[in-house]
């Protein structure tokens, strides 16, 4: 179902996929304890997120604050009706993951070589290459299976991805028979026309739900979401006091707010089953626990009437 937004069509409801626990914490220097990440997902999905990214199943020397990936999926709450998804850059992550009761399992391709060999210690074909490793125990395990496409916008080292690479990865993306694909924003350089035209091309390959990943680096990642809503996609990460960034992507910042998009949403009047002042809430507990203030934008200034 979609509803006249200004006369275009949009979504009557999105799904967000919160991201805070994962990608949020990834790249912040203050450690926050298992107890702290068990205690922000219970709080998540209290609010009504349905969709959580708990962890990444990676290098703990690359990126040690996801050391604790199997201690926090062994102690998430299993009666809270939530799709606890894990990260992996590679079929050993893949495999974790599944061990550890991840309801579903994102995996990573990149659309630039150098941030691929960067992020991911190999290139764009052999990450692909082992996708099939990944989508076979994925479904063997009767797991969920999305696959993101990082740097679609722009690359930290590689500088403009065309929008034929970004599909030309797709493409081979869909060869494994994926339920979800998705599009990054890793370093926040993507503008609305971009989004437009990259989320359109993938449309026209598959009719499989679309995932957007916006971060807000350079101020434009409300307006790619809205560009993303126009063109028919319905499901959102965002990361609860807009917290985020990569260890391998240079000036790489915080995520869209969940609080701040839900707000946008429920203005437009698209549903996404997200209480915005139990979400906007979580800002100062979260500036607690990584020892700054989060970019948020809804705990500082309120709702609105």
């Amino acid at each position: 179902m979609s509803a006249a937004v200004n006369g275009t069509a949009m979504p009557r409801r999105v799904t967000i996929v919160e991201v805070a626990p994962r990608d949020g914490l990834q790249n912040e220097k203050q450690h926050v304890s298992a107890d702290d990440k068990v205690e922000l997902i219970d709080a998540l999905a209290a609010a009504g997120l349905t969709r959580i990214e708990a962890t990444s199943f990676v290098n703990p020397k690359r990126v040690p604050q996801m050391a604790d990936a199997d201690e926090v999926m062994a102690r998430v709450d299993r009666g809270s009706g939530v799709s606890y998804s894990g990260l992996a850059l590679n079929p050993k992550g893949a495999e974790r993951a599944i061990t550890a009761g991840c309801d579903e399992i994102t995996y990573v391709a990149v659309a630039s070589e150098t941030f691929s060999q960067r992020n991911q210690g190999r290139g764009v074909d052999a990450v692909l290459a082992d996708l099939a490793g990944v989508a076979a125990a994925t479904r063997s395990a009767g797991r969920f299976l999305s696959v993101c496409v990082a740097t679609a916008f722009g690359c930290p080292f590689d500088g403009r991805v065309s929008a034929e690479t970004v599909t030309d990865i797709v493409k081979r993306i869909l060869d494994h028979e994926p339920d979800e694909i998705g599009l990054a924003d890793t370093i926040g350089v993507g503008v609305p026309s971009q989004v437009t035209d990259l989320f359109g091309r993938v449309g026209e390959l598959t009719a499989l739900p679309r995932r957007a990943h916006f971060h807000n680096t350079r101020n434009t990642g409300f307006a790619n979401v809205y560009a993303a809503l126009q063109a028919g996609v319905s499901v959102f990460d965002s990361s609860a006091g807009g917290l985020g960034g990569c260890p391998f992507a240079p000036r790489a910042t915080g995520n869209i707010a969940t609080e701040d998009l839900v707000y946008m949403l429920d203005g437009m009047g698209i549903a996404s089953g997200v209480d915005l002042a139990q979400v906007a809430g979580l800002d100062a507990w979260l500036a607690g626990k990584v020892g700054h203030a989060v970019p948020g934008q809804l705990g500082k200034a309120g709702a609105f009437p």
